[in-house]
């Protein structure tokens, strides 16, 4: 038997999409190990949030509310998810492997004397042990793997699980946990919050992405993916090299260190196509590729490619399709 509690975040004021994956996979884990399912919700709204949780797979929903909780500060996360992890009684603990489980996972196994396992994205149990799937190579082949230590972190690779479906006739308890925080254990702030000033869809919800990569020569060349993004009500996003030249921010970067994405269409203007950078869209549906190097890699994962260079495609792109969808354009 065993028992999971899944740590579920919350994005404007409800659960975010990544912890609804996160409860489908720990609820199905904890059915196939014959355990128990439970939640932990943290900050302002976790009481609301938790009711969310058990009618999302959770039969018991921890909650720990504290104006210390208010943002996210590394530290002050990893007692309160700690606390709950040991008293909840779970031996296995599952969070979204997004940019807060990226920051928590290594120390949240450490602080529990754990095992840690990141990008999982299957498991099967046979007789009794758990195996946990998850790609390597460069998602070129998948692995097995099982864990020695009697409690294991486990991080979901978003977008790899259908969210859990929401049952309102669903029951649970919601335990408030009371715990003593204190803001000397933390050794950095946020000094400031900076909105990005290209495209307001979420990277990881959007469901048309369109990114750029060192091909396009200079931050200049975001200017015609954002206004195409704009028009398709899209997200922009960039690969590693485009971020690490200053291009766009970081948060922008799609792949196996930056967001993992699964939208409808994914547009690759620029990029080369290194593994990397395929990881973290292995689950797009179409994957649009220009380029004016024909023997790019990404063209071997592109459902459509276009061999050109790109101004000589995206701006007239969005001039048409601001014309056929009535658009002004003057």
């Amino acid at each position: 038997m065993a028992n999971v509690l899944i740590y579920a975040n919350q994005q404007g004021g409800n659960l975010s999409s990544n912890a609804r994956e996160a409860l489908a996979f720990g609820s199905s884990l904890a059915r196939s190990a014959n355990g128990e399912t439970a939640a932990v919700l943290i900050g302002p709204g976790a009481g609301t949030a938790a009711k969310e949780a058990i009618a999302f797979g959770a039969e018991k929903a921890y909650t720990i509310d504290s104006p210390l909780l208010a943002q996210y500060q590394v530290e002050l996360y990893l007692d309160a998810i700690s606390e709950a992890f040991e008293k909840s009684q779970s031996t296995i603990l599952v969070l979204p492997f997004d940019r807060k489980g990226k920051d928590l996972i290594g120390r949240l196994a450490t602080r529990s004397s754990a095992s840690a396992l990141t990008e999982v994205i299957d498991f099967k149990v046979e007789e009794g042990t758990v195996h946990y799937v998850r790609p390597i190579y460069g998602d070129k082949a998948y692995g097995e793997y099982t864990i020695n230590r009697k409690k294991a972190v486990i991080g979901i690779r978003p977008k790899s699980h259908e969210p859990a479906s929401r049952d309102e006739n669903r029951t649970g308890d919601i335990i408030p946990l009371k715990i003593d925080l204190s803001e000397e254990v933390i050794v950095s702030t946020l000094a400031e919050k900076i909105e990005s000033a290209l495209s307001g869809v979420r990277l990881e919800d959007a469901r048309i992405i369109v990114s750029g990569g060192r091909g396009l020569g200079g931050p200049e060349g975001f200017d015609e993916l954002e206004a195409l993004a704009n028009v398709l009500g899209g997200a922009v996003g960039a690969s590693r090299a485009a971020c690490d030249a200053g291009w766009v921010p970081t948060s922008f970067q799609v792949g196996q260190t930056g967001a993992v994405v699964a939208p409808d269409l994914y547009i690759a203007v620029g990029i080369s196509g290194a593994s990397q950078h395929l990881s973290g869209i292995t689950n797009a549906k179409t994957v649009v590729a220009i380029n004016h190097d024909s023997e790019a890699p990404i063209f071997k994962r592109a459902n459509l490619g276009v061999v050109a260079d790109y101004m000589s495609v995206i701006p007239a792109l969005t001039k048409a399709l601001k014309k056929r969808m009535g658009v002004n354009t003057g």
